[in-house]
């Protein structure tokens, strides 16, 4: 799991939103205090300079009235006025700050001044229009600021009234500097600033502190997070509260246990369902609403023959090579498709069976499509209606000739003694013919239905083979010749003496059928591995590879013209299969064409016995 960055975690962002609340707040307080602070001083300043001035108006305009009563001189009037500005400036507390005091008269001379270095502007008329503004309003007061040394100062004029009329006989001018207004105001701000530095390094400490009460069950449950994202739910959320908080941190606790038993659930089900696919013995294909393959069980693959990184993603109707194209019906309904997988060596047919993914009636997601192996349904409707065919076939033709000869004899032939004797020999053949085929039915019928029990006894098969194989000798004909090579052993084998012989004579009365004149038909019996091999051989025009498998199956002849003729039913070789596989052997046909035909089938043995000469 990342570590958070604390840049840029909650803990960080609360941090700064209490600082910056405190930091607006204190801007906020600081602004309003210092600008309240500042005019109050100023306010303060500037009455406290009146009221001196109108101390000062008042002692002038004392000191002039007693003076002119006296007939005195303007020099003894100026030394006055210095005497009176010398003690306004030692005994004011605003010494510090008053720069100059200047009294003024009607005509705007300056009669007296307090600055020693503008004992020169004595006598002389002012030109400055604060004066003339102060004459015609009777008193003014403004804040002035020097460009040169950026220092404000607070000028106040206060008019110096007559005792006897109350008129204005001059004007009190006094300029002091407001510097240490501002030095206190610089102190307060300074303080104003260090409490919001300490108030922010509190406050920070204190959001910490808080921030890691919100930010520790966060953190918490983030990692209880990442513990159930890695499928861990037993992991619990520690709860530090029972505020909104920690009643977070209970529901995330119970959702944790509800996330685990659906998990858990879910699981069961995934194993349940993967279990089936997997153990199911059709295939199943799943695709999305383009009928993308989106999940394929291990029998579809096997069915189709592709890998599963390959059948992902691919599209249905190419996967399973349809002509047509498959449309997804607005029902839902889609009929079966018959699905042709056969090679060249192997029958393969598959029934496909369509099911749409649908949730209640929402929209069609997907499809579901399940493969049923039908080959071997398939191979036995179709060895069915082969089976019907043949038969109706087989028994047609010899039914249609006796029909055709009753009708000849029931229109008078039977009085014919040449043609008589012979449509009924026709007719018995004919006859017989159909007993031999029904009889050979009836025994694969029982065969098939496991209902013939075979009666095996004990016996020498070498023995067993000789017998058979003197008594078709006797009734050969000397046109063909038999060739034994047998063992001079005695192999003793648990069988059914009736069927091995009804096995051995198919065998024999097809080769000497086929066999031509002057041909040899030879006879063998070899041990292989615990079974005992016999082999028949004939010389006759052989068998096509490509028919050698086929020539077990009912009804089948190579020449089927010739068999017919010879009376063969095609039902022999049929019937030694059966046989033979039930005594647990095997049978094959090996064969060059044009050069005969070797029949081999295998039966276990139990016991050997050498035979001294």
């Amino acid at each position: 799991m990342k570590r958070t960055n604390f840049f840029k975690s909650i803990q960080w962002k609360l941090v700064v939103i209490y600082a910056l609340l405190i930091l607006v707040a204190m801007q906020v307080i600081g602004v309003y205090f210092v600008r309240s602070l500042e005019r109050q001083y100023i306010n303060n300043f500037s009455q406290s300079l009146v009221d001196r001035a109108n101390l000062l108006s008042y002692n002038v305009s004392e000191g002039i009235a007693a003076n002119e009563s006296d007939s005195t001189t303007d020099q003894q009037l100026n030394q006055l006025l210095d005497q009176l500005l010398s003690e306004f400036t030692e005994s004011t507390t605003l010494a510090d700050d008053i720069r100059e005091v200047q009294i003024i008269d009607t005509n705007s001379v300056v009669r007296a001044t307090s600055n020693q270095n503008n004992q020169s502007l004595v006598g002389q008329r002012t030109a400055s229009t604060f004066i003339q503004k102060s004459f015609a309003t009777g008193g003014a007061q403004e804040t002035l600021v020097y460009e040169d040394s950026n220092d404000r100062m607070r000028v106040v004029a206060v008019p110096i009234k007559s005792e006897v009329d109350g008129t204005t006989t001059g004007m009190i001018y006094i300029e002091a500097s407001m510097k240490s207004i501002y030095n206190q105001m610089e102190q307060v701000t300074r303080i104003l600033a260090t409490g919001t530095l300490i108030a922010l390094i509190i406050t920070s400490f204190l959001g910490i502190l808080l921030s890691r009460t919100i930010t520790r069950p966060i953190a918490d449950m983030r990692r209880q997070a990442v513990e159930m994202r890695k499928g861990n739910f037993s992991r619990k959320v520690k709860v530090y509260s029972d505020d909104e908080v920690g009643q977070l941190a209970y529901a995330f606790n119970e959702l944790t246990d509800e996330l685990m038993e659906a998990n858990a659930t879910t699981e069961a089900e995934r194993r349940r369902l993967t279990s089936v696919l997997e153990n199911m013995s059709d295939g199943v294909v799943a695709t999305d609403r383009s009928l993308r393959v989106i999940l394929m069980n291990d029998q579809a693959r096997d069915m189709i023959g592709v890998a599963e990184e390959e059948a992902m993603g691919t599209n249905l109707q190419s996967l399973l090579a349809f002509e047509e194209e498959i449309v997804i019906p607005e029902d839902g309904t889609m009929p079966t498709k018959l699905i042709d997988l056969s090679t060249d060596e192997e029958l393969f047919l598959v029934r496909a069976y369509f099911s749409p993914i649908q949730k209640h009636s929402g929209p069609i997601t997907g499809l579901i499509v399940v493969l049923h192996d039908v080959t071997e349904q398939e191979q036995v409707e179709q060895d069915r209606r082969e089976f019907v065919a043949n038969v109706s076939h087989e028994l047609r033709t010899p039914l249609t000739t006796m029909r055709s000869y009753l009708e000849v004899l029931a229109e008078g032939a039977y009085q014919d003694d040449e043609l008589a004797p012979r449509f009924l020999e026709t007719t018995q053949n004919e006859t017989e013919r159909m007993i031999r085929l029904v009889n050979d039915l009836l025994q694969l019928s029982k065969m098939d239905s496991k209902e013939y029990k075979m009666q095996k006894v004990k016996f020498d098969f070498v023995q067993f083979f000789n017998d058979i194989i003197d008594r078709h000798e006797m009734t050969k004909g000397e046109a063909i010749q038999f060739r034994r090579k047998l063992m001079k052993r005695r192999v003793y084998v648990h069988a059914d003496q009736d069927k091995m012989t009804q096995v051995i004579d198919n065998i024999i009365t097809n080769a000497i059928k086929f066999s031509p004149e002057g041909g040899t038909i030879t006879f063998r019996t070899m041990l292989r591995a615990k079974r005992l091999v016999i082999g028949i051989k004939d010389e006759g025009v052989g068998i096509p590879k490509s028919n050698l498998k086929k020539i077990f199956e009912r009804f089948y002849r190579v020449d089927k013209a010739r068999a017919r003729n010879i009376g063969g039913t095609g039902l022999g070789l049929s019937i030694a299969k059966e046989v033979v596989s039930a005594h647990g052997g095997d049978i094959w046909a090996e064969s060059e064409f044009g050069r005969g035909t070797t029949i081999y089938f295998t039966i276990p043995f139990d016991t050997i016995v050498e035979v001294n000469d």
